[in-house]
């Protein structure tokens, strides 16, 4: 089964008067969406309470829930301060994942900053491992997924994301196609693009870690020297990639998993729009 849902609240959650995420997902059941991306970016200040009723939520509303880990988690610095400050981020972010129910925790790698990206990737490496190494040990049923960036000069290129999932089975990557379009120049155009994706992610990860992946779509603003620059909604038509032929090699893989929109402020609806598209397809198989 292919889950779709969006990463935080959309503007017009809060138009029509909510204020809690506690009413999220029967909001989102309403709209026969199937998943929610929790947003922790800015920090883990979410309770244990709170966490756990909107664990309970989503399990009554039948919708699969995910975290998104700090944005401040820099694997690749060199300043073992960095390092402690990242692997808390990620241990904090973990727990909450626990509290509420939710399968995956989604971080950033990092980034090299002056260092040649060999080397940071290479510390990037080792300290995930000692990261892993803790996790298995207390919460080996949440996954650790590592997630494809957009920026030229961040850790996160799909062969360094597979490299990393391939040092243990939690963790498995977040392929965000906006983000590899944005960092390959507008490198996904077509079917065939977006095939060569999963024939390296199969080849890397097997046959069924290859195919339930956990996945983030939105358009992207990007430019040539730095990649991502912005996000924007699907219907800002001028910036890619498009959905329509990732959505039909997501039916010819056979992909399982979860869709998550990082669209500007129209996260649900966009989700909506997604989802009626690969319904459709799988309908005309």
């Amino acid at each position: 089964m292919l889950r779709f849902g969006p990463s935080g609240n959309s503007a017009i959650f809060y138009a029509e008067g909510y204020k809690s995420s506690l009413k999220m997902p029967a909001w989102l059941k309403a709209k026969k969406l199937n998943a929610y991306e929790y947003s922790l970016t800015r920090g883990v200040r979410l309770g244990r309470e709170t966490a756990e009723k909107l664990g309970a939520e989503a399990r009554a509303n039948e919708i699969s829930l995910s975290v998104h880990a700090p944005y401040f988690i820099n694997l690749a610095s060199p300043n073992p301060e960095n390092i402690t400050k990242s692997e808390k981020y990620i241990a904090d972010s973990v727990e909450a994942a626990a509290f509420m129910g939710a399968q995956r925790v989604v971080f950033h790698t990092g980034s090299p900053g002056k260092a040649e990206r060999k080397e940071a990737f290479d510390r990037a490496y080792r300290n995930l491992y000692a990261v892993v190494e803790k996790h298995r040990e207390k919460y080996p049923e949440i996954l650790l997924c590592p997630e494809t960036m957009g920026k030229k000069n961040q850790i996160g290129n799909l062969d360094e994301i597979l490299k990393l999932c391939m040092l243990d089975e939690c963790l498995m990557p977040t392929i965000d196609f906006g983000h590899l379009h944005a960092a390959g120049g507008g490198a996904l155009n077509s079917k065939d693009d977006f095939r060569r994706i999963f024939e390296r992610i199969l080849e890397a990860l097997g046959e069924e870690r290859g195919r339930k992946l956990h996945m983030h779509y939105s358009r992207i603003e990007y430019t040539e020297k730095g990649g991502e620059k912005k996000h924007w909604t699907y219907a800002d038509k001028q910036y890619g990639p498009e959905f329509e032929p990732l959505a039909l090699c997501l039916a010819e893989y056979k992909i399982t998993g979860t869709v998550i929109t990082e669209t500007a402020g129209t996260m649900a609806e966009d989700a909506v729009i997604l989802m009626g598209i690969y319904n459709a397809i799988m309908d005309d198989l």
